[in-house]
């Protein structure tokens, strides 16, 4: 990963964030944060990027409304970019306030990229430690970017550089703040693809041997039709076929029982699974535009036992 990616990447999800928050109602997130670390050229940039890219992903979509570019970004944001970013970060975001008030005082973001959390909760600097995990590139980018949008990072904010695909290790958290004695909430959001099944089981294994019953971890992964399944529009197939050929290809799917072991041997129980059908109704009932959740996705909320 370079510096270049690692930008890209993080623009690219913060743009599907900003998008919602500014044109789509009702909201399932609302980061209103978001937009405010891109710039309006970055913001223009993707927007006629993604117009142009229209037929890649749906040619009838390109015809139809070849003279309506803003209904093609509309579509191709809302069934191709936005339902699992938006879905997965209110789902995590809703169960995290939820152990707040059960006791836990750490939070840390495993894969944090342009994560707004911290910015938009000022009301629990007293309260909650935040740890952003990611890689050094990407970190180094958005603190650019929240000095340039004039955000200062808040006292209670401690970015943490590691390569996830490295391993994981607990030392820089220490030397952060982190306790390990200490009630913990992690969140592991749109990383477990990237990962080998074993390297997610290690890392779940490390992450939890030391803190104590009750610390959880919200997140999401495909399911062992991600390879098959094609969904909407071929969004699916696409978005394997997008990371594969950024480099970055997805190297993981569980089965429900291949999932339920993997935690069970880090000692961890399920508290809370949603499979695509209960995401879309918890998250996307009765909508009127085109988002729905996503085929393949399904999230975790897992407690230590």
């Amino acid at each position: 990963m370079n510096n270049e990616k690692s930008s890209l990447t993080s623009l690219v999800s913060a743009f599907a964030r900003a998008y919602h928050s500014e044109y789509d109602q009702p909201k399932v997130f609302d980061d209103f944060v978001a937009k405010k670390l891109i710039t309006q050229k970055e913001f223009a940039d993707i927007r006629e990027n993604m117009i142009n890219g229209v037929p890649f992903f749906n040619e009838k979509v390109a015809r139809q409304f070849q003279d309506q570019p803003d209904e093609i970004l509309k579509w191709i944001t809302q069934v191709q970019l936005s339902p699992t970013p938006l879905a997965r970060a209110a789902y995590c975001e809703s169960v995290l306030l939820h152990e707040i008030r059960l006791g836990v005082k750490q939070y840390v973001i495993l894969g944090a990229g342009m994560d707004t959390f911290s910015l938009r909760h000022p009301e629990l600097r007293d309260q909650l430690k935040i740890f952003e995990v990611d890689h050094p590139a990407t970190q180094a980018f958005k603190r650019e970017r929240m000095k340039q949008s004039d955000y200062e990072v808040p006292a209670n904010l401690s970015f943490i550089p590691m390569d996830l695909t490295g391993g994981f290790t607990e030392q820089p958290l220490v030397e952060a703040g982190f306790s390990p004695s200490k009630k913990t909430f992690f969140s592991l959001l749109g990383v477990s693809y990237y990962l080998m099944k074993e390297e997610n089981a290690d890392l779940l294994k490390k992450l939890f041997a030391k803190v104590p019953s009750g610390s959880s971890i919200v997140f999401d992964y495909p399911d062992d039709t991600l390879f098959e399944e094609k969904g909407i529009s071929n969004r699916v197939q696409h978005i394997v076929q997008m990371a594969a050929a950024s480099g970055e290809p997805m190297k993981s799917s569980f089965s429900f029982n291949q999932l339920e072991k993997m935690l069970e041997d880090a000692g961890l129980l399920i508290y809370e699974h949603l499979s695509p059908e209960a995401i879309q109704e918890r998250f996307f009932l009765n909508r009127s535009d085109y988002l729905s959740a996503f085929e393949t996705v399904h999230y975790v909320h897992a407690v230590k036992r």
